[in-house]
């Protein structure tokens, strides 16, 4: 009994430890799961933001490379035209050189006549008085020096016009060499950044009221969309955007919208705005040296510091006209506070606010017309894109001075936004003609491939349609260079053998 009753109680034993081991187990085995389920979302997470992060890196290169690219092809345009005017002006001298040619030798033919003629009436030049001697032999003479005074005459009209040509390539890099500007990389920004993504209800408000109150007090349009943690302002006034953009991010700052903070801000930002306008027209005019100009064209030209015209600053693209003309107008012996002023004032109309009609350059003539300045200066404002004839050297060196500062190197280019507006513009155009299947703008936008339906155009149609679309390309769209139009149309029948 005794062996029993100790084998019993080693059973239980057993049991219990058994069963408070296997129960231990199982514990331990769901912390090890837990911990595996922890640690293994820890690493997708990583993997998911080292994979965003890789992509985000990959995006900026490829805007970077299509930025490059197009300036490459920018530069390549450029030889090109500048190829195409050596080509036109070679074919111009060898026309000359043509008719000079054809000139010269009728002109042997006449003088070996003359010769003939001559040697046949001198036969019986002893039958002849002194002053019918001395006619004959001064004939003789102008025919043969003839050739001599073409010559030279030629020859010194050449050396003239390369003498100018030299002097004018002088003056231009010297202007040149002279002035120093860093490249323009500024860019229109019109996008605030949000803390949070609840902060875009917090400006819509309840029922809108908020947007509403903003967009009626900044006379803007904000665009919320999905965009993480952004908000598009959008205005064809940089002023009011740009009042718009410091009201915004104050307000966000601040934290408190609604319609009243919301006048606050606005109010204060357009006073803040309208000093910096102020100030940086001052400062435009002081870097110059230009006394006497009316405050109204002080406060306009400061305006210009919110414009930009391929990622250009249109107030540090005047200042620039401005010393441009100075230094070229020092080098030809013209008045150089009169050029500087005329230079700085020339795009004074892109300020001016849209009601008026007509070109920026008539209407900045205007504008400075009527606040006192003399008329060189009103001239070579108006005259600056040819719109209206120059009548003084003033409104040439303007002409010149605008082309440099527009073109040099870094000065401009086109931004992504616009650049690929333009690609989407070509593409619908295209679609927009009847029979057309698809569309594909390739090669930065200088060709546009159009696929119709064999169905429904014809060999003769899908010629029209390539005029067609030149011509609305032509009349439609603003673009560089040249635009190739391809019409496709093809037909494929496909069979499946089972």
């Amino acid at each position: 009994m005794g062996v029993s009753l100790g084998f019993f109680l080693v059973w239980i034993l057993t049991r219990y430890t058994r069963k408070s081991a296997e129960a231990a187990a199982a514990q331990l085995i769901e912390v090890a799961r837990r911990e595996a389920a922890v640690a293994a979302q820890e690493i997708r997470q990583k993997a998911e933001e080292e994979i965003q992060h890789h992509r985000a890196e990959i995006n900026r290169e490829f805007d970077r490379r299509e930025i490059e690219t197009d300036i490459k092809l920018r530069e390549i345009r450029a030889h090109e035209e500048s190829l195409a005017l050596l080509d036109y002006q070679l074919e111009q001298k060898q026309e000359r050189l043509a008719r000079e040619n054809a000139a010269l030798k009728q002109a042997r033919d006449a003088i070996r006549a003359l010769s003939k003629s001559l040697r046949k009436r001198l036969e019986g030049v002893s039958q002849m008085d002194a002053e019918e001697i001395k006619k004959t032999l001064r004939e003789e003479v102008l025919l043969e020096c003839q050739d001599e005074l073409r010559a030279l005459r030629r020859e010194t009209l050449e050396k003239s016009e390369q003498e100018l040509q030299s002097e004018a390539k002088r003056i231009l890099i010297t202007a040149m060499q002279r002035l120093s500007s860093k490249p323009n990389n500024d860019i229109t920004a019109t996008i605030v950044h949000l803390p949070s993504e609840e902060m875009k209800g917090r400006i819509i408000g309840r029922e809108g009221r908020n947007i509403k109150a903003f967009e009626a007090a900044t006379g803007v349009t904000l665009l919320i969309d999905e965009t993480p943690q952004m908000v598009l302002i959008s205005s064809f006034d940089p002023v009011r955007r740009e009042i718009a953009r410091a009201a915004l991010e104050a307000l966000v700052k601040d934290g408190r919208i609604h319609p009243a903070s919301i006048e606050e801000f606005v109010s204060r930002s357009r006073e803040e705005v309208e000093l910096n306008v102020v100030q940086a027209g001052e400062d435009a005019v002081q870097r110059l040296g230009i006394n006497g100009l009316h405050p109204e064209i002080i406060k306009l030209l400061g305006r210009l510091k919110y414009r930009f015209s391929y990622t250009q600053n249109a107030l540090d693209h005047s200042v620039e006209v401005g010393y441009l003309c100075s230094l070229i107008a020092s080098e030809i012996g013209l008045d150089p506070n009169v050029a500087k002023r005329a230079g700085l004032l020339h795009d004074i109309g892109k300020a001016v606010d849209a009601e008026f009609e007509g070109s920026h350059a008539l209407i900045g003539a205007d504008f400075v017309k009527r606040h006192g300045e003399t008329p060189i200066v009103v001239n070579s404002v108006a005259a600056h894109h040819e719109e209206v004839k120059p009548e003084t050297v003033y409104a040439g060196l303007v002409i010149l001075a605008d082309t440099i500062s527009a073109v040099r190197p870094g000065a401009r280019a086109e931004s992504m936004s616009s650049y690929i507006q333009r690609l989407d513009r070509l593409e619908k155009l295209a679609m927009s003609v009847d029979g057309v299947q698809q569309a594909y703008a390739i090669q930065a936008g200088r060709e546009i491939r159009v696929v119709v339906s064999p169905q429904q155009v014809t060999d003769e149609r899908a010629r029209e349609i390539s005029k067609i679309l030149r011509r609305k390309i032509e009349e439609e769209l603003q673009y560089p260079s040249t635009i190739k139009v391809t019409v496709i149309r093809e037909s494929r029948f496909t069979e499946t053998a089972t």
